[in-house]
């Protein structure tokens, strides 16, 4: 008898395998499902038709008890097996379904995953992703397999470090690699939570994503997001761990950027196109990381000093004769790579006195400084244009010397707010803005400035940590004030007076701040 159940189709035919040798035309919509994979579903669903039946049992498993009563009739194994039989099928509809269906019942559930492992479900997985062919454009339906299936494993990996190195071990390097050249947002969004998932608490997955194959795997993503934007915090969280912790984020860098390429050939090349969007984009993710997560964030040594090593280079890059129109980020990767490096730089050195991983009293901000960080930055100010304000007060003079101007807005406001953050609370960085004559230099930035907003706030930072505790400097401030060489009302502000003293009759400057 033949066992087609007419009563218990919906959008496409159920046949038994007793029933498909009998049938000479079958149609594309008719689908194989044996009888032992059948019936259970059916009668867990308490429904008569296939499609419908997962779909009940979906809605079923997005609660604990639900999850729960599931996976106490065994129902994990039997939609695994669905998925076996219908991987070949050019109708996608049932393992859409039942990767689905997979997914919730092994969110948060112990039961289910430590099936799915013990039943190879991640074998079968695997098997989907590859009947997929990744050198073609696919619709919805694949792009749903990829997500459904991206989404199952990182429930899986949730319960520890053996589902951890199931899921890895089988898709890395290459099926990871393939899915992560999709171009799609909501594909790559999952796969950074899948790789942050696997590599949480494991060094061993974590030394391996950062090898080459497994960054080539994160610069695929990174690109995708740097095309279609960022999703959720997986990536935020997953570049932090590569760059930020460890010290893998010049590789990164360079695997994103056409500057990588002309390096590896001793034959670099200063054109605009050494930096890319990609690159651009990755910056402005750790400056966001920075910025969530200042506090909890234990920025490595390799990672400041590689984000110095950019600056140095994309100054050679970026036009400073072209005045720039907007805030970051401009749309120009080689200017927008200046900046996020620049702000970057000021949130490390935010962090006072952070001290290295090591037993040494050195702080990152040392590193920097004697690094040449300093003098590049008082050399970025000395070629500037005078701020406005400045320049508006005194007449034009007609001068061999074309001098810069910011390459986007907020060039010099950033820069003035790096310096300050290196001053606070550091003599020798004080002792060091005097020797290099630049008091007057810093004192000039305490000025509104057309291009720059809160100019005048960062420099009054500024001169207040450069004067703090340095008699040597706030004699000299003194001075030139007296001397009319410099022009600062905002002494007060400040926390400072001008005072004559009685023995010398020189005027000096007299901390009056609160302590």
């Amino acid at each position: 008898m033949c066992c087609i159940r007419r009563g218990q189709v919906s959008s496409f035919q159920v046949v038994c395998n007793s029933c498909v040798k009998e049938m000479e035309n079958t149609s594309p919509l008719t689908l194989v499902v044996p009888e032992h994979i059948l019936d259970p579903l059916l009668a867990s669903a308490n429904c008569a038709k296939l499609d419908q039946a997962l779909e009940n049992l979906i809605e079923t498993a997005k609660t604990p008890d639900g999850r729960l009563n599931l996976a106490s009739v065994k129902i994990l194994p039997i939609v695994l097996d669905l998925i076996r039989c219908q991987i070949s099928s050019s109708n996608h509809v049932l393992v859409t379904l039942s990767l689905k269906l997979l997914r919730n019942l092994c969110a948060g559930e112990i039961l289910n995953q430590n099936c799915f492992i013990e039943e190879d479900g991640v074998d079968v997985v695997a098997r989907a992703f590859d009947s997929i062919s990744f050198d073609t454009n696919f619709g919805d339906e694949i792009i749903e397999i990829i997500r459904f299936g991206l989404e199952l494993l990182g429930n899986v990996c949730g319960a520890g470090e053996e589902h951890q190195a199931a899921v890895w071990f089988r898709l890395f390097p290459v099926v990871f690699k393939d899915i992560a050249r999709v171009r799609v947002k909501k594909i790559s969004d999952v796969l950074s939570m899948v790789l942050y998932s696997c590599c949480n608490g494991s060094n061993e997955i974590m030394r391996q994503l950062c090898e080459v194959q497994g960054l080539q795997i994160v610069a695929e993503i990174v690109t995708t997001a740097s095309r279609d934007g960022l999703g959720e915090d997986w990536l935020l969280g997953l570049l932090a761990k590569i760059c930020l912790e460890e010290s893998f984020f010049s590789p990164l860098f360079f695997m994103l950027s056409t500057a990588g390429i002309v390096e590896k050939n001793n034959n670099l090349k200063e054109t605009d196109d050494i930096f890319t969007l990609e690159n651009e984009f990755l910056l402005s993710i750790l400056y966001e990381s920075l910025n969530k997560k200042r506090n909890e964030l234990n920025v490595s040594k390799e990672f400041a000093l590689s984000v110095f090593g950019i600056l140095k280079r994309v100054v050679t890059v970026v036009d400073f004769l072209s005045r720039g129109q907007s805030k970051l980020p401009t749309g120009t990767p080689a200017v927008d790579v200046l900046g996020y490096s620049i702000n970057i730089l000021r949130d490390i050195c935010a962090q006072d006195r952070v001290k290295l991983r090591s037993e040494e009293s050195v702080t990152i901000v040392d590193l920097l400084l004697s690094s040449g960080l300093l003098d590049l930055l008082i050399d970025f100010l000395r070629e500037l244009e005078p701020p406005s304000t400045i320049k508006k007060s005194f007449p034009q003079e007609s001068t061999s010397v074309q001098l810069k101007v910011c390459p986007y807005k907020g060039f010099r406001r950033d820069i003035v707010a790096v310096i300050a953050n290196c001053l606070y609370g550091m003599k020798h960085v004080q002792d060091a803005i005097r020797q290099k004559d630049a008091i007057l230099l810093l004192l000039q930035q305490c000025v509104t400035d057309d291009d720059n907003e809160f100019l005048r706030e960062c420099g009054i930072w500024a001169v207040r940590n450069l004067l703090e505790g340095n008699e040597e400097n706030q004699k000299i401030v003194a001075e030139l004030e007296i001397q009319g060489s410099a022009d600062v009302p905002a002494l007060t502000e400040l926390g400072f007076r001008m005072e004559l003293d009685p023995h010398t009759r020189r005027a000096k400057l007299v901390n009056i701040s609160p302590r």
